[in-house]
């Protein structure tokens, strides 16, 4: 007896069957994926891979090959975990951050005139879209501490065009989120979480990324936690659209309903004012399993990364030339995603710029990170001037240019922390002796 197939699965035991997957990986395909999960070199490298290779294909010859390699049961367990850990109803795998943000912005059915306020300093990803738009970004200046998105300057930048406010938690330090909730509420304007950085995150008792109408996390590579190089997880405050999240991942794709003689229909997805064309975020089986297996040791990771944050701060924090990163409270929980440490230049007889020259000649790596947005090719040639915004945004430009950088704060060696720490006061020493 015959199945009808929607493409995605296998129809099983049939006379003619259809096998979703088209093209399986075999021995050799699943031995190079090992080999570059555990590189290595040498004799007893390759005598171990050897060994491995051979029980694969015995494995290979008693074992059948997965059904699906997308949007199937890992991906279901995947949502299930972040769900769980974040508290959430529900939570989307989408194949990155930026999918996440894009179903948020077309939710918010933005059009040309309409405005978007974005911290000066973040990845371009944060308003990628809206930009490619035409919507107006507006640049809201950051706290000098936190680097985050300062509440005051976000109130005086809301006109009767602003549709969107994003909180960026940067370096995984949550955005002071009370009086930008407070602000949205009162103009009836919609919050997207860039919690890029913020996974496992907490403000005042919330997670990171749950607090606004959506929210978005990044699994790329560099951060804490990763789905084998990209992914991300999308979360909605917003009164029953969860229930379409769903289909906004796959172009809206309903097997709930039919058109005639075929076995699903494609739906528009709601927004706040009118529907939107959903487009494919699709993610794959392996990604999920990889993001389920970390998401289960993301305590483990936070906390291995806060004790090195400590022991950083506990060698730098007594020279007044340094603000070191803060370590949170009882109320703000940090990610440690990044390590944040910013020179006082009339203190240490030097900016940062000078600072970063002295560790790169000392051996140590230093990471500038994020530039403010305004000052990229791609956001001028949309037409936006540079040094104008740059008026608006005076502590952005101090701060970016003169006082901060990112340290390495993961994969390194006692000696190796201890080696920065020492590096950091000694060029300290020698910039304020003119050295």
């Amino acid at each position: 007896m015959g199945k009808v197939s929607n493409f995605r699965n296998n129809t099983g035991d049939t006379t003619v069957p259809w096998a979703a997957v088209g093209e399986n990986y075999n021995v050799h395909d699943v031995m190079e994926i090992v080999r570059f999960l555990m590189q290595g070199e040498g004799t007893e490298y390759e005598t171990a891979l050897s060994a491995v290779r051979e029980n694969i294909a015995k494995l290979d010859a008693v074992s059948t090959p997965p059904g699906r390699l997308s949007l199937g049961s890992k991906v279901e367990e995947a949502e299930e975990a972040a769900s769980k850990y974040l508290g959430t109803d529900y939570s989307l795998f989408v194949t990155n951050c930026t999918s996440g943000f894009e179903i948020a912005y077309k939710y918010a059915n933005l059009q040309p005139g309409d405005e978007v306020i974005v911290p000066a300093i973040t990845f371009f990803a944060t308003m990628a879209y809206p930009l490619s738009l035409g919507v107006k970004m507006i640049f809201a200046d950051v706290d000098p501490i936190t680097l985050n998105m300062d509440p005051k300057d976000v109130a005086k930048k809301i006109t009767s065009k602003t549709k969107m406010i994003v909180p960026v938690h940067i370096g995984g330090y949550p955005v002071d989120m009370d009086p930008i909730l407070e602000l949205a509420r009162k103009h009836n304007i919609l919050v997207l979480e860039d919690a890029a950085h913020a996974f496992g995150g907490k403000y005042k008792g919330r997670m990171a990324g749950t607090m606004g109408d959506f929210g978005a996390y990044s699994f790329h590579e560099v951060k804490n936690i990763t789905s084998f190089g990209e992914g991300g997880i999308a979360v909605s405050n917003v009164p029953g659209f969860k229930d379409h999240m769903k289909r906004a991942r796959f172009f809206g794709v309903d097997t709930d309903y039919q058109i005639k003689d075929w076995i699903y229909d494609v739906r528009t997805i709601p927004g706040k004012e009118k529907p939107f064309v959903a487009v494919n975020y699709s993610t794959t089986e392996i990604q999920a399993l990889g993001l389920s297996l970390q998401i289960a040791r993301v305590e483990e990771i936070i906390a291995a990364r806060r004790k090195a944050a400590e022991y950083l701060n506990s060698r730098l924090a007594g020279n007044p030339a340094l603000i070191c990163q803060d370590l949170g409270n009882d109320e703000i929980k940090p990610t440690f995603h990044l390590y944040q440490l910013q020179v006082v230049p009339e203190i240490a007889g030097g900016d940062v710029q000078v600072l970063k020259r002295k560790l790169g000649e000392k051996g140590v790596t230093t990471i500038p990170h994020f530039g403010p947005l305004y000052r990229f090719q791609a956001t001028q040639q949309m037409g936006y001037d540079a040094d104008e915004i740059a008026k608006t945004c005076p502590v952005c430009e101090e701060v970016f240019h003169h006082r901060f950088t990112h340290l390495p704060l993961y994969g390194l060696t006692e000696e190796q922390f201890e080696y920065m720490a020492d590096a950091i006061l000694e060029a300290i020493d020698e910039m304020q002796k003119g050295i």
